[in-house]
């Protein structure tokens, strides 16, 4: 390769570094915990903690006790069993038998057009008794004051609509590769600040693990009906009550929260691939990405590798700067996110391999999408999205 191409590599890789950095920097300013807890006063918030749940007997025991331990709010635990073929009903049964604030609901058959999810979450939200509602996955695990703290940060943020992304813990190989650039997307990307002022659904953000809303909120937007066919409630519901002309925010939830989303490996590469093409792997956006993440992420690990395996050998002495600059940038937001969102510092060395990993899933899932090729996912089929 000749020293002119070597060189405008180099700084098209730093300027594509550059971009994520800079903004995770901004971000992680913008991007706080929720309050602390509030003290206790003569009332507290009524909230109604509503779980869609399909075969989920390995963790819907400890999703029980876990929310029944919240402090700081009166609440009901509403569980839908969504046609489980295991053991989830006859837990959660024999745990309402016990404590009354536990109430579990059988869902109605699946229709036509309808995500099992968005399908759930809907009729949860019909069960609904109190006016703030959290809609919690069961692979999360909340803090004694956790919902509490969720509820004050949807009061103080003035929004309608507003979710945590907890810690990510990771079990396998290929989630401790891909799950810490859940929050290296969304500090990399998404200007925070600006998605505050500018109410446009397509900055909206969010995470379907743990959203926080009230009732009037969410009959305004058309709720999880409004996005009955999506597979990534994330990305989706933010944007509805965005175009409802609500406002939605994000918040910190690494000290409240984790969650295990999965138990093995395959589980990882379905998991992300089922929803792939709502979000970086639509048409509209992979190739953007694609250039974005490789060029800035992958391209400048790469130039360094090559120029120390080759001495430097045929490279212009200015164009060698540049390019370890341009390595460093693109490694400063995932060590930056290591330390604050308790992620595996091994991890974030991986980090080019992650990301080309990652990009993979994005466009395989995409070919499957072209090819009309269905997946499943909990014993469900799902249409090719």
């Amino acid at each position: 390769m000749s020293s002119g191409w070597i060189g405008l590599l180099a700084i098209v890789g730093l300027a594509l570094a550059a971009l994520p950095a800079g903004l995770t920097i901004a971000n992680l300013r913008a991007f706080l915990p929720a309050p602390p807890l509030p003290p206790q006063g003569d009332r507290v918030p009524e909230v109604s903690v509503l779980v869609p749940a399909r075969n989920e007997a390995a963790a819907i025991g400890r999703l029980c006790r876990d929310v029944l331990a919240s402090e700081g709010v009166d609440l009901e635990l509403v569980i839908l069993d969504d046609d489980s073929r295991d053991a989830t009903a006859e837990i959660v049964m024999g745990i309402a038998a016990v404590d009354p604030r536990v109430r579990l609901i059988h869902g109605r058959a699946l229709p036509s057009g309808w995500c099992g999810k968005q399908h759930a979450c809907w009729q949860l939200a019909q069960a609904a008794r109190h006016d703030a509602w959290v809609f919690l996955d069961v692979d999360v695990s909340p803090s004694p004051a956790a919902i509490a703290r969720a509820v004050a940060f949807l009061e103080a943020s003035g929004g309608a609509l507003v979710s945590g992304f907890p810690r990510q813990v990771t079990t396998s190989f290929l989630d401790w590769l891909l799950l810490p650039l859940i929050h290296f997307i969304l500090l990399g990307f998404l200007p925070l600040a600006r998605s505050r002022q500018d109410n446009t659904p397509g900055m909206a953000a969010g995470c379907g693990q743990f959203f926080v809303t009230r009732r009037s909120g969410y009959e305004r937007a058309g709720g999880h009906k409004a996005i009955r066919a999506s597979l990534h409630d994330g990305v989706k519901l933010p944007r509805a009550y965005r175009r409802a002309g609500l406002r939605t925010d994000i918040f910190d939830a690494t000290d409240v929260a984790s969650c295990r989303m999965y138990e093995r490996t395959a589980d990882v590469w379905r998991g992300l691939s089922k929803n792939a093409t709502e979000g970086i792997g639509s048409p509209a956006t992979i190739v953007p990405f694609t250039i974005l993440l490789a060029g800035g992420q992958i391209l400048p690990v790469a130039l360094v590798a090559w120029g120390l395996a080759t001495g430097w050998h045929g490279w212009p002495r200015w164009a060698i700067p540049i390019a370890v600059a341009a390595a460093v940038l693109a490694y400063v937001p995932r060590f930056l996110e290591a330390a604050r969102f308790q992620q595996s510092v091994t991890s974030a060395v991986a980090h080019p391999c992650g990301v080309a990993v990652f990009l993979g899933i994005q466009w395989i899932a995409l070919a499957r999408k072209v090819f009309g090729i269905k997946t499943s996912w909990r014993g469900r089929s799902l249409p090719a999205q």
